[in-house]
């Protein structure tokens, strides 16, 4: 018992199936640069044969053929990111962005905010004879520099305040 609709298969000679594509057929092999027919032996090639019939000199070699340039090419590069690095008073170890060498970190003090508040509230105190420039030998109130001790690059600063 038949339904008619869409379940039937269509009449004509498309109903019936056929082989399907040979390999070279799929994927197009050679279709862009097809190879000469192969030379047959004889006295004008200059290829022999041997007793068994089979040629004696090695078959010719091919080269692979360049392959035609796309221009919807997409070029990929690899980029490698470093995570940030938090800076403290402290030498770090880390790999030098400037030079790309693992290294750890030269400090270097210099006058800041907090040194020249504390050098101001020193002199509202009373400390006017010499006092108030205290901070500036303090290195626990000013700010650090982190250099790379090969190629001497700024590399990050702690500021205290």
């Amino acid at each position: 018992m038949s339904v008619p609709g869409s379940y039937q298969a269509a009449a004509g000679p498309s109903a019936v199936p056929t082989a399907p594509p040979s390999y070279e057929e799929t994927v197009a092999v050679n279709s862009y640069y097809p190879t000469p027919p192969a030379p047959m032996p004889g006295p004008n090639t200059g290829l022999m044969t041997g007793p068994d019939g089979k040629g004696m000199n090695p078959p010719a070699y091919y080269t692979q053929p360049v392959p035609v340039p796309n221009a919807n090419a997409i070029a990929v590069q690899t980029v490698y990111v470093q995570q940030p690095i938090s800076f403290y008073d402290r030498p770090v170890q880390m790999c030098c962005p400037s030079c790309n060498k693992m290294i750890v970190t030269q400090l270097s003090y210099n006058a800041g905010a907090l040194t020249w508040l504390s050098c101001g509230s020193l002199c509202l105190l009373g400390c006017i004879a010499g006092c108030c420039f205290i901070p500036f030998c303090v290195d626990a109130l000013q700010d650090v520099d982190h250099h790379c001790p090969n190629c001497k690059a700024l590399l990050g600063t702690y500021k205290r305040l």
